[in-house]
């Protein structure tokens, strides 16, 4: 590989971007498209759908056949609340490949005893969210339904590129959460990227049944079509 090639491509996975190598198989000639110049490349609908996948593989254009190398930061999914939702999120997001970051200032529940081999962040959200980043592939999740911890998240998630929003609630929580959110100067397209009710509609009772509908909403929004990031 061309050392200006694996430079760039050395960037962008330390800036947590996605971009896919593109080597011609017959002539071994190379490029590197990132994420954002995608909708540009002339073999964008398969680089996209490549890229949603998360895998490097072969595909054939034009009687071309290319090895697209991916490199797609690894998904994150940030969660306020060390509530029973997200303990049994844990356990279903390592299977999933998901890195999952409970962020909780309650340090009477964000405890290593309660979340083994989970990263806990036990400071308010603001604080750590400025630590840790959001970035197209980060869902952020809020459980707690208390606003002093859920809305400084949602607030940074809806100024960022997360690829996913999530609040727990009933309707009317949501419509009071809406009014502050709104009062915080959002408009109502911003608002409607939180996704409420959370999670797949499959009827879920447990927080067991609540954890394995937002994982599913989650991983249906990452691998399907995706706006481009900027």
């Amino acid at each position: 590989m061309d050392l200006s090639l694996l430079s760039a491509l050395n960037a962008e996975r330390a800036a947590r971007r996605a971009a896919v190598l593109v080597t011609d198989t017959g002539s071994g000639a190379q490029r590197l498209v990132r994420e954002v110049d995608l909708a540009n490349d002339p073999l964008a609908d398969l680089l996209g759908k490549q890229l949603r996948t998360g895998k490097s593989g072969t595909i054939e254009a034009e009687g071309t056949s290319y090895f697209l190398t991916v490199q797609a930061p690894p998904p994150r999914v940030m969660v306020t609340g060390a509530v029973h939702i997200s303990q049994a999120m844990a356990p279903m997001a390592k299977l999933l490949d998901l890195d999952l970051i409970i962020i909780d200032p309650r340090t009477a529940f964000a405890t290593p005893e309660r979340f083994p081999d989970v990263t806990l962040v036990p400071e308010w959200p603001n604080e750590a969210i400025k630590q840790l980043g959001l970035d197209g592939y980060t869902a952020f999740v809020a459980l707690t339904h208390d606003p002093k911890i859920d809305d400084p998240g949602l607030e940074a998630a809806l100024r960022s590129d997360c690829f996913y929003i999530g609040a727990l609630g009933s309707r009317k929580t949501h419509g009071r959460r809406i009014e502050r959110l709104t009062a915080a100067g959002f408009d109502e397209a911003t608002l409607t990227r939180i996704h409420a009710p959370i999670g797949l509609d499959i009827g879920a009772v447990s927080p067991s049944e609540i954890a394995l509908a937002i994982l599913g909403e989650i991983v249906m929004t990452l691998r399907g079509p995706r706006r481009s990031l900027s």
